[in-house]
């Protein structure tokens, strides 16, 4: 479907929605607040889906409609940006900004992928490193780009190989983006998600329970992922013969040391990131915020005598539109809640569909949902708000619903403009990489796979940790 076709039956739906709602007599029962929510709602993801203005301009302004009609006051609005999630995201861009002005991330490339000797071994080797990513740079996008010269090297290494240059081409992107429900911080649509469900049922999800549910959900995706990726891409005289990459290939995509004595900002900062993490994980040992840690890291990763970046050039690294486009959302998520939107929504639902059914329908649902909206934060703040009101009337856990959509969400690996990394690696000039129809083969079976696998989790996994199906 071409962009203008998109726009026009996106706008004609929103328009078409907005008319129904405007007739008093239309929907009893349904109040003035609720009627403008959800018309600011339409419209919203109307555009989010159909124009190409920026996600984050129109969640400002969908913010700013639902401020000036009274849906909510402005001290909502604005106290959305305070919120710890946001410092927590924040500080983390401050802590990555000071890893990767050390270098760490080439040497710890340089000794996991040094140890492959086989094809195997260096997919699932190049998997591990990619989800440790994950604790150190929050957003894909981020993790995409620091990720970018260490494919470059092992792509000169392997230049007689093509087959194997191009299975790694689309190894990464699809590691980055699965291996990121394994921490809160991993994409700010599981920060939004985290703000739905406080707002909506008051219950908190924090770093720890985080790390708990979607570290095991992250590590088993992201393997069984690579050997989906290796099968797909490469023949079987592919990946038979050996494989050595060594440091000093990796060097050459290395403004820092990958092999040698380490300096001090290097210990330093190790040290650090270590420390964070830790408190991190043992947050209902000592109840410190998992904010309050990543700012006293940051502060520290920034100081003049222990830091390794200066604190203006790390908060250049912070993508300020993002949370400006998340403290919207999560503006207008608790205007669903409050109004009533969200609840008329799913009151049509059946109310005695049983939970198997319904969360695979969220979970289908939400792996396809990448096709219509390619922002992942868009796409959790249209969802997650729906799925939760639709929970608790299902009987569902809300949590667990909440979670399964925010999982299965990450999927996105249809077309290369379906998420910023699998855009990122399509085209790296001089090195042969994936197609779309590439994309399209490995989707075929990656999608019921990783859906199935969230499924399995949401209903035999998360239950021994402590998160029911039911409530």
């Amino acid at each position: 479907m071409t962009l203008n076709l998109r726009l026009a039956a996106a706008l004609c739906a929103a328009l078409s929605l907005c008319a129904l709602l405007a007739v008093p007599a239309n929907f009893p029962g349904l109040g003035g607040d609720a009627r403008l929510t959800l018309a600011v709602f339409a419209l919203a993801t109307c555009a989010w889906i159909g124009t190409p203005i920026d996600d984050t301009y129109i969640a400002l302004g969908a913010g700013l409609a639902l401020t000036a009609t009274g849906v909510i006051s402005s001290d909502t609005l604005f106290g959305t940006l305070g919120d710890a999630t946001v410092w927590l995201l924040i500080c983390a861009f401050v802590l990555a900004a000071a890893v990767a002005r050390t270098g760490l991330a080439g040497r710890a490339a340089a000794f996991l992928v040094g140890g492959a000797r086989t094809v195997r071994q260096l997919t699932h080797l190049t998997t591990a490193a990619l989800v440790v990513t994950a604790f150190a740079v929050p957003a894909t996008s981020g993790r995409a780009a620091l990720a970018l010269p260490v494919f470059l090297a092992l792509a000169k290494a392997l230049a007689d190989r093509k087959r194997l240059v191009v299975m790694l081409a689309l190894l990464f992107p699809t590691v980055i983006l699965l291996s990121a429900v394994a921490t809160l911080i991993g994409a700010g649509a599981h920060l939004i998600t985290v703000s739905v469900l406080w707002e909506a049922t008051g219950d908190r999800i924090g770093f720890t329970q985080w790390l708990l549910l979607g570290l095991p959900l992250a590590v088993t995706s992201s393997h069984l992922a690579a050997e989906a990726v290796l099968l797909t891409t490469t023949r079987r005289a592919d990946r038979e013969g050996s494989v050595h990459i060594t440091a000093e290939e990796i060097q050459r995509h290395s403004d820092r040391p990958v092999t040698g004595p380490w300096t001090q900002a290097e210990k330093r900062c190790a040290l650090l990131l270590a420390t964070v993490v830790a408190l991190w994980c043992s947050e209902p040992l000592h109840h410190v915020s998992p904010a309050v840690v990543a700012l006293i890291g940051a502060v520290v990763a920034s100081s003049p005598a222990l830091g390794t970046v200066g604190l203006k050039d790390a908060l250049k690294t912070v993508p300020w539109s993002l949370l400006l486009f998340m403290a919207a959302t999560m503006a207008m998520g608790v205007a669903l809640a409050d109004s009533g939107a969200a609840r008329w929504l799913v009151s049509g639902l059946p109310g005695h569909v049983g939970p198997a059914v319904f969360l695979g329908v969220v979970v289908a649902v939400s792996t396809a949902a990448h096709l219509v909206l390619q922002s992942r934060s868009a796409r959790s703040s249209v969802l997650v708000p729906l799925v939760v009101a639709a929970a608790v009337g299902a009987g569902v856990n809300p949590v667990t619903a909440a979670l399964a959509s925010t999982a299965a969400a990450g999927f996105c690996h249809t077309l290369p403009a379906s998420a910023k990394p699998v855009t990122l690696f399509s085209d790296v000039p001089g090195v042969p990489t994936y197609t779309p129809r590439d994309l399209l083969r490995l989707s075929a079976v990656l999608a019921p796979l990783t859906a199935a696998l969230v499924l399995f989790f949401a209903a035999a996994v998360w239950p021994l940790l402590g998160v029911p199906v039911t409530r």
